[in-house]
């Protein structure tokens, strides 16, 4: 297609959708197009779609032009389901509505919601969403929904086929069907004639050829999403419920949907889990075939590679390394509504097992903490593979199931065939009680000699799984562009010409999806491979899944994690190669701000990261290297001058504030936001939650003669400011927290030389590294003098100084912040009177990372009636001084919480960081303060 076709798009659509979120550059065009899967296409066109008549009109206007369409939720995709070369349309942020239906019997959603967090409006119900898969904590509905993904315990059974109950559908020509409206229904037989009446006959014609049926039935029977589902001919008589299932498992290239109601499934209280030892893997699925008659939900096999891939994380059994070549591993879960009934259940199972050789014990645990310790082996395979590859290869894991009486045969040849073709170190691993397995492979798609033998293997699996066994080429990751040319192989020409027949009534022009699912091009699964050059060591191992995206706090804003990495991957190749300057120039200018100036550094991408990448600490490493030789002489400066930096900075402070009460906040905003834009934006951004000045403690020691004693550390941001002009309180946290320790009868020791001590944390995340290493040393040797070398706690106002500190300081210092250390050591030692009142608290990235979280909200829970933490709010967005320079994207990182403080009525808020606190006063219109102020409002000591 031509630019000026696609120019004419944006400009028809830019009558509705603003042009802020329509991108035709290379650098977002690059990074918004990548998905999860090995292959890449770059669009020409992404539109962040917001709303039902946004999407309607990108699709009739893509449709009028003829230009393809692909719809893109997360993108956590596997098989190149959700990238594009003409027009992505993306329908993430903003599609998050929902409705709890019938006491969470059903659940109304729109596909922008990430799956677990539909389980956690699900979990005060008992119920669950049906399906499971293992990307549920970064997944989207509609990601899951379109490509009928499940996991370890849905199987075929509360799938989204299954639960699946009514649908809102866009078509390709943008015409709206409301599945459960009679009056949509009616509408669209007189909008679409002859429409309904195609689902009928199709339905009607397969239903009376029963051996075409037969077939159908049992290709079903296990867990099958090559091609199009075709199953809903033979299980549904109402055209419209065959129109919703016929998307299931459809990846966007029927239609798109826009809502859905889904039936819920319940939760079980009581569980238990075993991983059972075999000596062979013939013998493990064997034993599976005889557990799927029990009352067994889950049983996850896993090769000797799987486990060997794993042995040598924290927490895995020292045994397992002893284990010869062939033992393979079946973890196995059952689940309960009481412990009887549980008890039982591990009996029979224990029986069933009596039939087969194991190499160690059946143990089952119910314990939380072990179950978890178990499931981590499970989930810990793909990252430790990943991990584990050659720099340049492609991590890749297909997806294959067996009929259950011919699983043992299958498997082994599997891993056979495997073998044979030189993948030494391929993994298999999945879902046992379903047939259903995965196998890894760490390939090279740069070597042609490379991609051959992949080929090769692949398609002595694929003859191997169709002719011999009549299994699924894809069972639970969809057809995608992988196995799009094998549809036909798979299901013959009566079973692919019917899934044509499908195509072209839904899309007859053949512009949704493209080349997915039904593609004529035999080779194509060998075409458009995602190139994983070599970069930096930092990111190298990133397998570009997205599992970062959800805490990512600047996604949606700039670039994600997983984008930011695609970019750079992308100016490294270019860098090396020397091809396309033009390219490589526009991606390096775009990626200043998209990449770098916009990233909060946060590092919570790397909680959810499967490989473990702090892309953030990546960014840090740019900026250090961009510092001129003047920026670094400013930086050793300030570190050399810290004293008189913040007793400058306090007495700025104290002006500022006293203009602020003398002014008022209208009149002396006006006057910072003229200074800010004449400054163009250099100035700081001056707000009514900018606090005060205040002075730092002295460092006389207090309650010398107290038994327990607590070394306590201002951090210089506590030493420099304090409440805000419109603050419930006025004393600064240093004089709380003295307070609250004098009550409690510590002693007080303060590091000597404090004024100018820093843990460093200001200078690192602006890439300073020598000065923030200067800084922690410095202030590593003042508190192992006071401490005694580690005898007393040291306890911080400021939780990522706190986290600094835990990781580059001497591990006989014992680091507290502030709730964790009234947790510890002060519940006994006061006298808690909560307050009657609702009260909001932020954990800040630093607490999360530290899993202090739980407790934050604990202590909080101490002190006020009710307590408010925001769900889905990761970082703040203020980053250190960032919320001064760039607001945005602290209103960026609250914008989900907004909604919630005023729902739920808090009139005040606590956290641990002033700077955050600052962040939230300002966005979330309430004051926030150090969670040591609402500790000191509702103790008293105890005599």
């Amino acid at each position: 297609m031509s630019n000026v076709e696609y120019q004419n798009y944006v400009k028809a659509i830019s009558t509705l959708i603003p042009k802020e979120r329509i991108f035709t550059d290379t650098l977002r065009c690059l990074a918004y197009g990548t998905d999860g899967g090995f292959y890449r296409l770059e669009p020409q066109v992404v539109v962040r779609v917001a709303n039902e008549k946004e999407m309607q009109l990108c699709l009739r206007e893509a449709s009028s032009k003829k230009l393809p369409v692909t719809f893109k939720a997360a993108g956590t995709s596997l098989s190149g389901q959700a990238i594009s070369d003409s027009i992505l349309l993306m329908a993430g942020e903003g599609w998050e509505d929902y409705e709890v239906l019938e006491e969470g019997q059903k659940i109304r959603l729109q596909p922008g919601i990430v799956g677990a967090k539909v389980n956690r409006i699900l979990a005060p119900y008992n119920r669950k969403f049906g399906p499971d898969p293992a990307s549920i904590n970064s997944a989207m509905v509609g990601g899951i929904i379109i490509n009928n993904a499940s996991g370890m315990n849905c199987g075929t059974h509360e799938n989204a086929y299954k639960t699946i109950e009514a649908a809102k559908i866009i078509f390709a020509d943008g015409t709206l069907l409301d599945t459960a409206d009679a009056d949509s229904r009616e509408s669209f037989r007189r909008t679409r004639p002859g429409f309904v009446e195609k689902i009928e006959e199709i339905r009607d014609r397969v239903g009376a050829d029963e051996t075409f049926a037969a077939r159908i039935r049992k290709k079903y029977s296990i867990k099958n999403t090559t091609g199009f589902s075709i199953n809903p001919f033979i299980d549904y008589d109402d055209p419209f419920q065959i129109i919703i299932n016929l998307l299931i498992g459809s990846e966007g290239a029927l239609a798109f949907i826009s809502e859905v109601v889904m039936r819920s499934v319940p939760t079980y209280k009581c569980k238990a889990s075993s991983m059972v030892y075999f000596p062979d893997i013939i013998t493990a699925c064997k034993a599976a075939v005889a557990l799927k008659e029990g009352p067994v939900d889950g049983a996850e096999l896993l090769d000797r590679l799987a486990l060997k891939s794993v042995e040598n994380k924290e927490g895995i059994p020292d045994f397992i390394k002893d284990f010869d070549e062939t033992t393979t591993a079946v973890l196995i879960e059952t689940m309960a509504s009481d412990e009887d009934i549980l008890a039982k259940n591990i009996i029979q199972i224990k029986e069933i097992l009596n039939d087969f050789t194991t190499l160690r014990p059946v143990e089952f645990t119910s314990d939380p903490a072990e179950n978890e310790q178990l499931w981590n082996i499970r989930k810990g395979v793909f990252p430790a593979v990943g991990g584990m590859r050659e720099i340049g290869t492609t991590c890749l894991i297909e997806d294959v199931a067996y009929h259950m009486e011919t699983l043992p045969e299958a498997t082994k040849e599997l891993q056979d065939i495997i073998v044979e073709h030189g993948y030494t170190d391929a993994v298999i691993y999945g879902h046992a009680l379903e047939g259903n397995f995965h196998f890894i492979l760490n390939q090279d798609f740069s070597d042609p000699k490379e991609v051959q033998r992949y080929a090769a293997m692949m398609h002595a699996v694929i003859n191997m799984t169709v002719d011999k066994y009549d299994g699924s080429l894809k069972a639970e990751h969809g057809t995608g562009r992988n196995m799009a040319p094998f549809v036909k192989k798979e299901w013959g020409k009566k079973g692919y010409e019917l899934m044509c027949e499908i195509k072209r009534l839904f899309d007859p022009d053949t512009i949704l999806n493209p080349g997915v699912i039904i593609n004529d091009d035999p080779e194509c699964y060998l075409k458009n491979f995602k190139p994983l050059p070599q970069c930096d060591p930092l990111i190298d191992k990133c397998i570009e899944c997205g599992f970062c995206e959800v805490n990512c706090m600047s996604n949606h804003f700039s670039l994600s994690a997983r984008q930011r990495i695609v970019v750079q991957r992308e100016i490294a190749r270019l860098k090396k190669s020397g091809e396309n300057p033009e390219r490589l120039a526009e991606l390096e200018k775009g990626f200043v701000f998209q990449g770098e100036e916009s990233c909060a550094g946060d590092g919570l991408c790397e909680t959810s990261c499967p490989v473990s990448i702090d892309t953030g600490k990546y960014i840090k490493q740019i900026r250090a290297a961009n510092h001129s030789a003047f920026g670094k002489k400013v930086g050793n400066f300030t570190g050399e001058h810290l004293g008189l930096i913040c007793s400058t900075a306090s007495v700025a402070l104290g002006m500022v504030g006293g203009m602020h009460r003398l002014l008022g906040t209208k009149n002396f905003g006006k006057i910072c936001d003229t200074a800010r834009s004449i400054s163009g934006n250099h100035i700081p951004q001056w707000t009514a939650a900018m606090p005060s000045g205040v002075s730092a403690p002295e460092e006389t020691p207090i309650n010398t003669d107290a038994e327990q004693k607590v070394v306590y550390f201002p951090s210089c941001i506590a030493r420099a400011m304090g409440p805000a002009k419109d603050d419930p309180v006025t004393e600064s946290v240093s004089e709380v927290t003295i307070r609250v320790l004098k009550k409690a009868g510590y002693g007080i020791i303060f590091p000597k030389g404090m004024k100018n001590l820093c843990c460093g944390t200001p200078w690192e995340s602006k890439g300073f590294t020598e000065t923030a290493d200067m800084k922690s040393s410095e202030l590593e040797q003042a508190l192992l003098i006071a401490s005694e070398q580690g005898k007393y706690p040291v306890l911080c106002d400021t939780s990522p100084c706190i986290y600094r500190m835990r990781r580059v300081m001497d591990s006989k210092l014992k680091l507290y912040e502030p709730a964790e250390f009234v947790h510890k050591f002060l519940l006994n030692k006061l006298h808690f009177t909560p307050k009657k009142q609702t009260i909001a608290i932020h954990a800040t990235c630093s607490t999360q990372k530290m899993g202090l979280a739980k407790i934050l909200q604990e202590v909080a829970s101490m002190c006020a009636d009710k307590v408010i933490l925001p769900p889905d709010v990761n970082c703040c967005g203020f980053a250190g001084d960032k919320g001064f320079h760039l607001p945005a994207l602290n209103a960026h990182g609250l914008r989900t919480a907004v909604p919630v403080i005023k729902k739920e009525g808090a009139v005040v808020g606590y956290s641990n960081s002033r700077t955050c606190e600052i962040g939230c006063t300002e966005q979330l219109g309430i004051p926030y303060m150090s969670i040591m102020y609402l500790v000191d409002e509702v103790t008293t000591g105890i005599d």
